[in-house]
Formats: structure tokens, sequence, C-alpha cells
């Protein structure tokens, strides 16, 4: 479970879900309607538009076609963007350790990207190696619909490791139109109807002056969204009946572990779901690499998930974005941040073998066999029953054996799905509007790229 109430993207958008519940005034956001579809299951049933638009920049054509200053495209089987000669030197002082140290930087720009779905929120993710000496910084500008522009907005400063700089989000940055919550940007009044008709991003790569260490970034994407505001979604149809072998892991084991760290228990569900979903992979951290963890702890890597996704500003471990790029530091994985519209489509990626990361939040009744509430928390779903309810793998669980639940699929889907909620206090507050982490090969089978590709995601 997350850090409930603290200055965060959870907050914000709580406070826009509550103005767009009480405003009076102002155009309202546009909704399509949806098609109607039968098939053999049942009746004619509304099949959800889509309210997403993902956009990833993978390819050698991609990376070449940015605006490359200080930085090259490189070919191969995973084609990136490398430090050429840089395009210049400057001082960075890290806030959390008031180091200040000198670094040669890149820069690469994406062009410019319209948003499908004119966009009241977006979330930057990316996939990147950082050898030692090395980090990266992502920002993202947005063009209005109004015809006016945001700044670049910093989405994350980055690295694998710790010991250059310590990972961040950047709290403070708005332009009174739109705000930037911890990894979510977002519009500041949506009931205006106000939205990102179109962004760029942008990566700065740095490394120490006089090497020739560089970071690698192979995969940048940005998803832009406009859910709209529900407290509830209509009820979906099962279709699968599948079960994924994923490792079970328990958050709650490592209570009071690593202070430094946000102390385990409740505050790793975002690593402890991560490293589950990356071991389903064959991802493995050799021995040497846990030799920090204290040898009386039980599941180390777990551990090292927690230290290595840790954001220093946001002082917890579930930065989105950062626990994605650390799946993909594991050789032949690659992970993103998006939002799907539907159990359906969590079907189509479980029936390919793909498992998810979900976020949601939710009342302790309104969550049968949960045994608990939360602000919000990461579980992985991992398959369907033959009734079509949710497996997941929760780590909010007393012990591995018992990380396995299944969860009723009308509850599941609608706490997951749902834009706004009323929590224990009666006050209306936000949820996450199917939020997910996907981690899936480098070189998926086809019929995974045929199912990501359903979902809107390219690989």
């Amino acid at each position: 479970m997350s850090r409930a109430e603290q200055p965060s993207r959870r907050t914000v958008l709580a406070a826009a879900v509550a103005a767009a519940v009480t405003a009076s005034a102002g155009p309202a956001a546009a909704v399509t309607e949806a098609p109607m579809t039968t098939d053999a299951a049942g009746p004619a049933r509304a099949v959800p538009a889509r309210t997403v638009d993902n956009r990833a920049w993978i390819s050698y054509g991609d990376w070449h076609g940015g605006t490359l200053r200080g930085t090259r495209a490189v070919a191969g089987t995973r084609p990136g963007v490398v430090i050429a000669t840089p395009a210049g030197a400057t001082d960075y002082t890290d806030p959390h350790t008031g180091t200040t140290a000198a670094w040669e930087y890149g820069t690469w720009t994406s062009p410019a990207h319209r948003f499908a779905v004119p966009a009241t929120e977006a979330i930057v993710s990316w996939n990147a190696h950082t050898p030692a000496g090395t980090w990266l910084q992502a920002e993202l500008r947005a063009d209005y619909t109004d015809g006016t522009s945001s700044p670049w907005y910093v989405m994350g400063r980055w690295a694998a490791g710790d010991q250059d700089i310590r990972r961040t989000s950047v709290d403070d940055q708005s332009d009174g139109r739109s705000t930037v919550w911890t990894d979510t940007l977002a519009i500041d009044d949506p009931p205006t109807g106000l939205r990102m008709a179109s962004c760029r991003l942008r990566l700065t790569l740095y490394r120490r002056p006089g090497t020739k260490a560089t970071p690698m970034v192979w995969r940048l994407g940005v998803m832009g969204s406009d859910v709209p505001d529900r407290f509830t979604v209509p009820a979906s149809v099962p279709g699968l009946a599948r079960e994924l072998a994923v490792p079970r892991y328990s958050q709650e084991i490592h209570k009071g572990q690593y202070p430094e760290y946000d102390n385990g228990g409740e505050a790793w569900c975002s690593p402890t779901s991560s490293q589950m979903v990356i071991e389903y992979w064959g991802g493995r951290l050799a021995p040497e690499r846990l030799a920090w963890v204290d040898p009386s702890y039980a599941d180390p890597q777990v551990c090292h998930a927690a230290r290595f996704t840790y954001d220093y500003q946001y002082a917890g471990c579930g930065n989105w974005p950062f626990n994605a790029a650390y799946a993909a530091t594991f050789e032949d994985l690659q992970a993103v941040v998006t939002r799907l519209g539907s159990l359906g489509d969590l079907q189509t990626l479980i029936a390919a073998g793909i498992p998810a990361i979900t976020s949601q939040s939710f009342l302790k009744e309104e969550l049968t066999g949960a045994g608990y509430g939360t602000a919000g928390h990461l579980m992985a779903v991992v398959g369907f029953t033959a009734g079509g309810d949710v497996i997941a793998c929760d780590p909010a669980s007393e012990s591995n054996e018992a990380v396995r639940r299944v969860y009723r699929r009308r509850e599941w889907e609608n706490i997951w799905l749902r834009t706004k909620r009323y929590n224990a206090s009666g006050k209306v507050v936000s949820g996450t509007g199917g939020v997910c982490y996907l981690y899936f090969p480098a070189r998926p089978s086809a019929a995974q790229r045929k199912a990501l590709a359903a979902v809107g995601v390219r690989a």
C-alpha cells in the first residue's frame, strides 16, 4: 500500500475529482457513445470507447527521427539513443545529498505527438541502461487545446543505481493550468474543458566529464488519458479461465526493514509486485548483488527492489515509472506504465501469458476477502477463475503462502477502473482509473505482440 495522504499525485487528483463533482459551470468533456457488439457469450453489450493513447519510441527510425543534440541513434537488436560528442557541461546539485558535481550531457527531443485522446493526464515511462557515472532526465512539454503550451516539466531524474545521484521526482512544477504530481502531469481544472492536445518528450543523458560511459535509452513512452469521472463502471463479461505461474512474495514479512527505503511492510506493495512479475519472466539477481541485504531477512530480492525503485522526493517506492524502469534493468525485459479500459483487456493479456500489476484503492468492505482498506495499493493480476473472478498475487498478505487471492470480479473491476470514490470519512477522493504496469519480453512472441497491440501498447 502506498503512502496514503502525502502531497503527491493522489491528493491533487482527489481535489480535481471533488471539483468535478461540485462544479456548476464550464463545458463537460465529450463522451463518445460506445458501439455495441454481440458474441456467443450473451446479448449485445457496450464496448467501452478508448480513453487512453500510448506513444512509444523504440525503433532506430524513431530515435533517428528525433532532434539529436550531442547524442546519436544506434541500431541493432535493441535500438536506442546514447551520448555522442556531448553538447555541453553543467553542474547538478543533488537535493537529497547536497553534493554538487559536473556532468557532460546530450539531449534527444521527440517530434510532437498528437494525442488520439486529448488528455487530462500524462505519464512518461522509459527503459534504459545507466552504467556507473551516468544518469538521465525525462521531460515533457504539453500543447494545450487552446493553442498555448506548458513549460518543460521534469518527469523524473533517474539512474539504475544510487551512488551517482538519488533518483527523484520533482515537486512544485506548475504553470497554473497543469501540475506535475510525482509521476503524473494533470490538468488542474478538467471541467473547464482544457486538455493536452499534443506533447513532446525530451531526454537529457548525463555522464561524468572525460569518460566514455553513456546511458542508453531503448524505450521512451508517454500515456495520455481522459478517463471519464465515474464512481462505477459497467460489468464486464467473463471470457477466460487461466492462471499464470507467478512467484508469490509478501510485503508484510518485511515490516520494519530498511527505514531509509520507507520501512518495509505496507509501503512495499509496488516493488514486491514488480519483483514477482520480473521473476515470472526469468529475471534473477546474482548473489553478489544481494550481498548488501541483511542475511537474516527472507526474500532479499524484495529488499533490493525497494531500494532501487525508491524515489527520494516522494519518499516511497510507489513511483510508477521508476518501477517500470527498474523492471527493464533485467535482461530481455521491457516495461510500460499505462491504463487499461476493462477486465476484457486484462483477459487478453492473461491469455497471452502476460500478467499485469494494477493500482487500486478501496475501503475494507468494498473488496471481499482482502481484509484491509487502502488509499493506494499495487497487486499482480495473474489469472481468472472459470467463473470469471480475479486471481491476484496480493502482496498485502501475512506470508508468501497467503499471497494468492481470488477476488470477486464485479467488486475488483470497479475499484480498479473507477476514477472517484468515497473514503472512510465520506469525502470524495480519487481512484486510479485502470492504471497498471506491464512487463513483457524485449522480443515478445507473435501472440504477445498481438495482445499488447490490442490494449494499445507497441512492442
